[in-house]
């Protein structure tokens, strides 16, 4: 994959070359078209807190994320030469404090499968002319041919079971290790925050040592209001390995339950949870959506706000499918209904037929389903009505489907019938590595055809598993790196990530999965299978 990002030291060296120039212009220092330099005050200029980060890339256009400490207007320089020749401008709305400051500008008019530049700053509304200092980056718009290697990475489980950031440490390391394997886009799995996990400022380690957590406000206590869920995700992106990977890979995200809270789902009361004074879940997850959606690059849909699930072709290749089992759930139970029903619901119809739709008229070679939880690991939530209550698909009994178990086996059963091949599916949730071989012959469920499912996280959380795998559908499981003790800590490596590798020749698709040293630990190659 290195043929397609340019050596890091060129890059750096031309765009802080040409980031140069502008910062010393933007400070009075250069003066402009031969007019007397005019110094600003520090205090006048906008500031950057976050960086920033690139989303939802498509083949013409991407979008820009950053945010502003007060009402200012991000301008925004773009090339395809990282010595930014043939320069294109372009600017946004003014932020405000209804949305955060947060700037979504959605960059259009892209060339496809190139590499984009960027410089992106700040002016101030009050100070016309005092600009922030300038970031730059790059980023990888979608391809329209398939004549180029594409690498995808994804993983999920972000500052969560009380690991936050230890500077000391080396802070989130995993976003340093995405970075360096230079993908062309990152899925988040979700769980991008931990909205009920509340930061101590220290923890003892089993070696006697001391995990030492930077603490702000928000991270002090769990999350009601919509600022303090803003500040979750203020919190991640204040570290430095984030802000550098948000200028260097793009990303897809999708949620799961710990941006609002564990094993929600809407008509959850948190009567017995004595940390909230809110106790009902769905005024939670309303004001969980809207800081999810002001904090990460997600392009909004043109009709149904705050609509999670979306696809991204990536040409003839590769087509990606994001869905959200948390916003159309029904109730967590013991998940052995023999019907279909609201009850029954974890995609819920609408998004169950726009994926069984959508898979059959993709006409790319491999089919990748980001999912947000596995299909075949079991994951309890507790016990309800001296009943074993289940937060995922699968309810531990390795008969025919059975409760959520009926949705999936509609959609395996509909994609074996139109000949769909090549659908793989990606998860995180687990807080382990896996990867799960999923075949009729094990199964009890038989009509579908062959898949994989490959699980990877957290990236900066307690590392657990592995959890037992239930039979409807026959998995295997071809390999598992979980951790020895459970909650084990960031510092153990045992922090994880996969890539799927697609070779234009051959059209093979080689899936691996890594830890947080870059380490790869297991990969499997997959041909293409017309039928």
């Amino acid at each position: 994959m290195t043929d397609l990002i340019l050596p890091r030291r060129a890059f750096i060296g031309g765009t802080l070359a040409a980031a140069a120039s502008t910062l010393l212009s933007a400070r009075g220092w250069l003066p402009s078209h031969g007019a007397p330099a005019i110094i600003t005050s520090d205090r006048l200029r906008p500031v950057m807190p976050s960086g920033v980060q690139t989303g939802d890339p498509l083949a013409d256009r991407a979008l820009l994320w950053s945010r502003s400490d007060r009402p200012a207007i991000l301008h925004v320089d773009w090339s395809t030469s990282d010595r930014f020749t043939n320069v294109r401008s372009i600017r946004s709305a003014a932020t405000d404090a209804a949305r955060a400051f947060t700037t979504h500008l959605d960059v259009t008019g892209l060339p496809a499968g190139e590499n984009i530049f960027y410089r992106a700053r700040y002016e101030s509304i009050e100070s016309p002319g005092a600009f922030s200092e300038p970031v730059t980056g790059r980023f990888r718009t979608a391809p329209l041919t398939g004549d180029r290697p594409i690498r995808v990475a994804w993983s999920g489980d972000m500052v969560g079971q009380g690991w936050g950031i230890d500077e000391s440490r080396g802070g989130i390391r995993m976003y340093d290790a995405l970075t360096r394997a230079q993908p062309d886009v990152f899925i988040h799995s979700g769980d991008n925050v931990y909205a009920d996990g509340p930061l101590e400022r220290e923890v003892r380690l089993a070696d006697g040592t001391m995990w030492r957590n930077v603490v702000t406000e928000a991270k002090s206590k769990v999350a009601e209001t919509l600022d303090e869920y803003r500040g979750q995700y203020a919190y991640n992106l204040s570290d430095a390995n984030a802000q550098r990977f948000g200028t260097q890979v793009p990303m897809i995200a999708q949620w799961d339950d710990h941006e609002v809270v564990n094993n929600w789902f809407h008509d959850l009361i948190l009567e017995s949870d004595a940390r909230y004074t809110e106790k009902r879940v769905r005024v939670l997850a309303e004001r969980a959506k809207q800081a999810m959606f002001e904090f990460l690059p997600i392009r909004g849909h043109a009709t149904d706000t705050g609509r999670v699930y979306r696809s991204f072709s990536y040409g003839p290749l590769l087509e990606i499918f994001v869905v959200d089992m948390r916003s159309y759930r029904g109730p967590n139970s013991a998940n052995r209904q023999t019907q279909s029903s609201g009850e029954t619901a974890l995609l819920g119809e609408s998004q169950l037929a726009w994926l069984e739709t959508s898979l059959k008229q993709s006409r790319a070679v491999w089919k990748v389903v980001a999912s947000d939880m596995p299909i075949g690991l079991v994951v309890a939530d507790g016990e309800r009505n001296g009943e074993r209550n289940f937060e995922a698909v699968a309810n531990a009994h390795d008969g025919a489907p059975l409760g959520r178990e009926l949705e999936i086996a509609r959609l395996l059963r509909a994609l074996q019938v139109a000949q769909v091949r090549n659908v793989v599916w990606v998860t995180a949730d687990v807080h382990y590595a896996a990867a799960h071989h999923y075949a009729p012959e094990r199964a009890a469920f038989t009509q579908f055809d062959p898949f994989w499912e490959f699980v990877a996280g957290p990236m900066h959380a307690g590392t657990f598993g592995p959890n037992a795998l239930d039979g409807t559908f026959g998995p295997d499981a071809r390999f598992v790196s979980a951790a020895p003790l459970p909650n084990r800590p960031p510092s153990d490596n045992l922090q994880f990530y996969g890539t799927l590798d697609i070779e234009p020749g051959t059209r093979a698709l080689t899936a691996a999965l890594w830890d947080v040293t870059g380490t790869r630990l297991w990969s499997t190659t997959l041909e293409p299978n017309a039928g």
